[in-house]
């Protein structure tokens, strides 16, 4: 045994268990772990030792007449490295931590050699850190090492490994696409590459595969799938990434429900793979204008009710002046009825209006009424066969509270679903209880309108025009919905998908609603539009966040902690200082010129 750094590993340092897998079974064998200190403490005579690696911690014992081994424990501190050989034997009774995975066994240390000290850490590497995240970021190769991230990346490869299991067994082959691509504009801001031997001329990075497996659908191959890295750059949300990795379906000969029925079919055998959980399928299906009508969102969740209905007819005439006016100018007056709020103080009801307020809304009207009462709120501007249809609209059994909110359409639907959302997760669900609402939204609009004029694709502009509105593509875009489809599970959006556009001269009608003339549209999406005059069959598919399917299926709040090496919200690495600047010459033989800019500009 030395003290001195081994900076070679000999035969007889060799691993035989991992320390989280000695058990029970090993009694009496000689062991060799190697791993990370967590804990070095003594008990009278006896040193003891936590040794931790990716499968878990183990115990280690020096009994007394080991007095050089006490010493090198001793001056052991957390997260030094080390290897160890010793004798598994089980835990005096007293000693038996049922926590523990190991809890039963311990290991007598005969020898020990030290692989790499560590300096202190910035933060204890613990589950329960206390660390910013920042800080975390900064050392996330420490902050790995933590349980909860490691059960987090562990679960991310299973869900991977099973994604590839499923699909293969369905008749999927898994292609991968090019990460050079040429630049074809989809929506968010590309990532580009400068070309060395090309000057002038970029690559960019894929935002999706999108062009390449419709490509592949023309070529033959029905069915694909790609574990596909995406890269987007635009401003970065809780839930969003610069990089990401989507689970990328495609199928041709298809219909928008038999792609449906593949992906529960995915969920399902994951679920229960790993949760044991087995869904109910097939999941509803609501239409996108039901969805912001009754919930105020297109990923609503729906594992409370609050859900929003629409009181315009009573106060259309009332003597509510504020929301007579409203709906006399084509505005919408509607609420939600929250039983639980008809115990909340005035002061709770305040946070409610301000919060309404803070997301647009002049204001908040709060009411509470029951099967016999009113407060004055509403019942000084409703007669009673004003208030009897109030009860109505809202089916009020029990006191309750009402909010209501007037204003146009698209605000009002957008207040009410942030305050169902912030009711129903407060007061409505149970931390414990596993429940997972999965849905599909459909029928969305295929285009938006831009501020100042024009149109843009609300989802991308390859998908397919719902039939009964192809005459409203030259006429009335805003009237068009699409082939369109997003998967919904407890208000986050799991992937997006749509049945595709396979004819040249459906896609050049839809580019020109967007602006792209039939010149660019050659020069942008040429290789496209020739694909499709060589029989392209119908085709369509679906594109899954990875990310956030193993956050909700994990249990967890943010997709970073899902992510071994994530961004900050300003697209920073922190870890290794990505973006970076350039040296001069890099930048020459890439025949680009970095201009300052100016005070102003």
């Amino acid at each position: 045994m030395s003290e001195s750094i081994r900076f070679h590993l000999t035969e007889e340092w060799k691993r035989t268990h991992l320390c989280g897998e000695v058990a029970i079974n090993d009694l009496g064998s000689e062991v060799v772990l190697a791993g990370w200190v967590k804990k070095v403490r003594e008990l009278g005579y006896l040193t003891f030792l936590d040794l931790w690696d990716r499968k878990g911690i183990v115990q280690l014992v020096v009994e007394q007449e080991q007095q050089e081994l006490h010493d090198l424990f001793r001056s052991l501190r957390s997260e030094d490295v080390i290897a160890c050989r010793g004798t598994v034997r089980k835990r005096p009774g007293d000693m038996v931590n049922p926590a523990m995975k190991t809890g039963e066994i311990e290991i007598v240390a005969d020898r020990a050699i030290v692989l790499n000290r560590s300096a202190v850490p910035p933060f204890t590497v613990t589950a329960d850190v206390q660390a910013n995240e920042d800080l975390r970021l900064r050392y996330r190769y420490l902050d790995l090492r933590r349980d909860p991230l490691q059960e987090n990346i562990e679960l991310r490869h299973r869900i991977a490994l099973l994604v590839r299991e499923y699909l293969a067994s369905e008749g999927f082959l898994e292609i991968e696409t090019p990460m050079l691509v040429r630049r074809t504009p989809e929506g968010a801001r590309d990532y580009l590459v400068p070309s060395r031997t090309q000057p002038g001329k970029f690559y960019a990075l894929p935002q999706s595969p999108q062009l390449y497996k419709q490509i592949l659908m023309i070529a033959g191959f029905d069915r694909y799938f790609q574990l596909a890295r995406c890269l987007r750059d635009e401003d970065l949300r809780a839930d969003r990434q610069p990089e990401h990795t989507q689970i990328d379906i495609e199928m041709s000969f298809i219909s928008e429900k038999e792609i449906f029925a593949v992906t529960e079919g995915l969920m399902s055998f994951l679920f229960d793979a790993i949760l044991g959980i087995r869904l109910q399928t097939p999941f509803a299906v609501l239409d996108y204008e039901e969805a912001i009508g009754v919930y105020g969102t297109d990923k609503p969740d729906r594992r409370f009710g609050l859900e929003i209905r629409d009181c315009s007819a009573v106060f259309g005439s009332s003597e509510f002046k504020v929301f007579r006016s409203i709906v006399q100018r084509g505005g919408v007056v509607r609420g939600i009825s929250f039983e639980q709020g008809e115990a909340f103080s005035r002061s709770r009801i305040k946070e409610l209006e301000e919060l309404a307020r803070s997301l647009g809304a002049g204001g908040l009207v709060a009411a509470k009424v029951s099967r016999d009462e009113a407060s004055a709120t509403v019942s000084k501007h409703l007669d009673g066969k004003g208030l009897a249809l109030l009860r109505e609209i809202f089916r009020v059994e029990a006191p309750t509270l009402l909010l209501l909110v007037g204003g146009e359409k698209s605000l009002v639907s957008r207040v009410l679903g942030e305050l169902r959302l912030h009711l129903g997760r407060a007061n409505l669900l149970d931390s414990d209880t596993k429940l997972y609402d999965f849905l599909w939204i459909n029928r969305f609009p295929l285009f938006t309108e831009v501020e100042g004029g024009g149109w843009e694709p609300s989802h991308h502009i390859f998908s397919m025009p719902l039939e009964e509105d192809l005459s409203c593509i030259d006429t009335d875009p805003g009237k068009v919905h699409g082939h369109l489809y997003d998967l919904v599970c407890n208000g986050t959006e799991l992937g997006s998908g749509s049945i595709r556009v396979h004819h040249r001269e459906l896609q050049e009608k839809l580019f020109g609603v967007i602006g792209i003339d039939c010149d660019s549209a050659r020069r942008k999406f040429g290789f496209l539009l020739e694909a499709f005059g060589y029989g392209a069959p119908p085709h369509g598919g679906v594109a899954l966040g990875l990310d956030r399917l193993a956050m909700i299926v994990g249990g967890g709040t943010s997709i970073r902690d899902y992510i071994a090496f994530p961004k900050t919200q300003s697209g920073t690495s922190l870890m290794e200082g990505a973006p970076s600047e350039v040296e001069e010459e890099v930048l020459r033989e890439l025949h680009i010129e970095v201009r300052k800019r100016k005070n102003g500009e």
